[in-house]
C-alpha cells in the first residue's frame, strides 16, 4: 500500500482519474492532491470542469478491474438506469464501487436518481476523488 504523495505529476493524476482534464490540471499544482489539495480545487472548478472530468471516467457497468459482476440482467439495468442518469443529470454517474458488485451498486444509482442536480455534481467529483485516492494506495 502507497502513502498519499504530497503531489503528483500530471501523468500519475491522468491514470488514477482516467483521463487528462482541467481537474487533473489543477490538482498537479496542488500539494496533498488526493487529500486536502482536492477539496480546494473541487470548489474552484466550474460546471463544464466537473462535467469533463466525469466523463473521463468509465460509465458503471463498462469493463473495468473496480467493477465485478458480469450478469446480463445487471448490465442491462444499469445501462438503462445510466441512461436516465445522464438524460436527468446532463453528466456521467460517478460512484467509488469499494469492493461492490455491479448488482450493489443499481439502488445506489436509484436513490441517487432522485437527489438534486448539484448535489449530484458534488458528489460525483467528489467520488471522483476517492477512486483515484484508492487506486493511489491500492486498497481494493
Amino acid at each position: 500500500m502507497r502513502e498519499l504523495p504530497r503531489q503528483l505529476s500530471v501523468d500519475e493524476l491522468t491514470e488514477l482519474f482516467s483521463g487528462r482534464t482541467p481537474l487533473v490540471d489543477r490538482l498537479a499544482g496542488v500539494d496533498d492532491p488526493l487529500g486536502t489539495g482536492a477539496e480546494g480545487v473541487l470548489r474552484e472548478l466550474t460546471d463544464e470542469q466537473r462535467y469533463a472530468a466525469l466523463a473521463a471516467h468509465p460509465r458503471i457497468g463498462e469493463r473495468s478491474p473496480e467493477q465485478r459482476g458480469d450478469e446480463p440482467e445487471e448490465l442491462a439495468e444499469l445501462a438503462e438506469l445510466n441512461r436516465a442518469y445522464e438524460e436527468r443529470f446532463g453528466f456521467r454517474f460517478v460512484v467509488f464501487v469499494d469492493k461492490r458488485s455491479r448488482a450493489e451498486i443499481v439502488p445506489v444509482l436509484r436513490d441517487r436518481l432522485a437527489r438534486a442536480r448539484e448535489d449530484e455534481l458534488s458528489t460525483g467529483v467528489r467520488e471522483l476523488v476517492a477512486i483515484a485516492r484508492d487506486r493511489w494506495t491500492g486498497t481494493t
